[in-house]
């Protein structure tokens, strides 16, 4: 019983953690987005940009660039240029500005979530749509296809893609993410409801 509650406050605390870095990386993906498309910027130059975050966040994990990160003695200039040079030395405009802009700020911790964030935007904006779905068992075609058509009408003139992931923890249900809408169907969430409002 006391594993089963701190498991479930690792997982609030983690759910507070992810819902803040999604704040703090919304007006910088957004940003961002808002800049390519008033200059008309194609779609190859916004994938472009995409890839480029990409490379900036592996580069940023890297366990050997995390460690000079909040170093005092490395300079803002210092660290831009060093993630640039490990992407390949040239980045495009757009992510070279938004990258200064995360180092100045000391937010390279929150790239891989603008990056998410941009990627979604990016989807968006060509009427595609990633469909997170998180079930406890393994779904048929059939049973894909099904869910597909119901998420469709709520999404109406999207293309959604659906990303699956089987984990046996949710008990049975699913729980599906498009965008920042969530819609958990999960016995887990339901017995945690419950449980809620019986110790309430």
């Amino acid at each position: 019983e006391m594993q089963r509650s701190l498991v479930g406050s690792e997982m609030c605390i983690r759910d507070r953690i992810m819902a803040e870095l999604s704040t703090i990386a919304r007006p910088y993906a957004s940003g961002l987005m808002k800049a390519l498309l008033e200059r008309k910027a194609g779609a190859d130059e916004v994938a472009e940009v995409l890839q480029a975050l990409q490379a900036i966040c592996a580069v940023a994990q890297d366990p050997q660039v995390a460690t000079l990160v909040g170093d005092p003695k490395l300079t803002d200039d210092q660290l831009f240029n060093l993630i640039e040079d490990a992407c390949g030395g040239s980045l495009p405009k757009d992510a070279a500005n938004l990258l200064r802009v995360v180092v100045e700020n000391d937010r390279l911790e929150v790239m891989p979530e603008i990056a998410r964030q941009f990627h979604e935007l990016k989807n968006l904006s060509e009427g595609v749509a990633d469909v997170h779905i998180e079930t406890a068992f393994e779904l048929s075609d059939e049973e894909l296809k099904g869910l597909l058509d119901k998420l469709a009408s709520k999404f109406p003139g999207v293309k959604l893609t659906p990303i699956v992931r089987v984990n046996p923890e949710l008990i049975g249900g699913v729980a599906v993410t498009v965008g920042d809408q969530v819609i958990d169907a999960t016995v887990r969430t339901r017995l945690e409801q419950m449980k809620t409002m019986l110790t309430a």
